[in-house]
């Protein structure tokens, strides 16, 4: 039997689908109607996050941060099933993630992180991404029940927190990238560019095809050998920011990017590739 904590979007379809896999689940959300609504899809609600994880041999939590994550544990721990893992699919701090695994095994339970790149739809469907690192015996041990939940489990490895970090590498890309999508909707209207032609040039060009490579990029030692010189760059980064500002309207990222590519052209890297500006 299993329980599980959050009942968020994402954990409330989380748990429809274990209820789909034939799974035994019980719920707990702090506004408790949450968890009653599941009631009548097969779950079992509780009042007291005690109760809730009674006889759970694996407990999942969906929660908003290392905060929530340490008072809820604290609460539900009197009802805790001699053994029972916990896995934790809330986006935390590293720091957290590491400090939550020792203490929890040092009180005999096994603490996973197991963030995820799942919304709602993901986590009803099973689909998506979900990230684990750590005790490798315990991974194996877990590999079946999680893969039943994710399109992709990716193991980062031995290193405790690994996964915790690699959650948040990822939704620092997804925030820098919805900004960056802004400035160009802002920057497409500028030049009376519609959002149908826009998505026109992004199905026939998709630049997120372009990721790795320009990490690769970025990431080597010698930039003396463009593919698109950082002077030119950031020519066409100041026609951006004259066509918007002559439409009245204003940029959020492109200015900050403007102004580090000036420092390094002023330190003489004009003529580099501009990722150099990565350095």
């Amino acid at each position: 039997m299993k329980a599980f904590l959050g009942m968020g979007l994402l954990g409330s379809n989380f748990v429809r689908a274990m209820i789909k896999q034939g799974e035994t689940v019980q719920v707990w959300n702090r506004t408790a109607s949450k968890a009653q609504e599941l009631e009548k899809e097969g779950a079992k609600a509780f009042i007291n996050v005690a109760d809730a994880v009674k006889g759970a041999t694996e407990l999942h939590i969906a929660l908003k941060d290392d905060a929530t994550v340490d008072e809820v544990l604290k609460a539900a721990a009197p009802g805790f099933t001699p053994g029972a893992i916990i896995i934790d699919h809330t986006t935390t701090s590293k720091e957290g993630a590491i400090a939550r695994t020792r203490t929890w095994k040092e009180k005999g339970f096994t603490y996973q992180h197991a963030p995820v790149f799942m919304g709602p739809i993901n986590a009803l469907e099973s689909t998506g991404y979900m990230l684990i690192s750590g005790d490798e015996a315990v991974i194996a041990a877990l590999t079946p029940s999680l893969s039943k939940l994710t399109g992709t489990l990716i193991n980062f490895g031995a290193e405790v927190g690994k996964a915790a970090a690699m959650k948040l590498a990822g939704n620092a890309f997804l925030v820098c990238l919805t900004v960056s999508l802004k400035d160009t909707l802002t920057l497409s209207k500028s030049l009376d560019i519609s959002l149908d032609e826009l998505l026109t040039l992004f199905s026939m060009w998709n630049p997120g095809t372009l990721v790795s490579g320009r990490l690769k990029r970025m990431a080597a030692p010698d930039q003396t050998k463009p593919s698109w010189e950082l002077n030119m760059a950031r020519k066409d980064t100041q026609l951006f920011l004259d066509a918007t500002q002559q439409a009245g309207n204003e940029l959020v990222l492109v200015p900050v990017i403007a102004a580090l590519m000036d420092e390094f052209i002023n330190k003489g890297f004009g003529n580099h590739d501009w990722t150099v500006i990565g350095k």
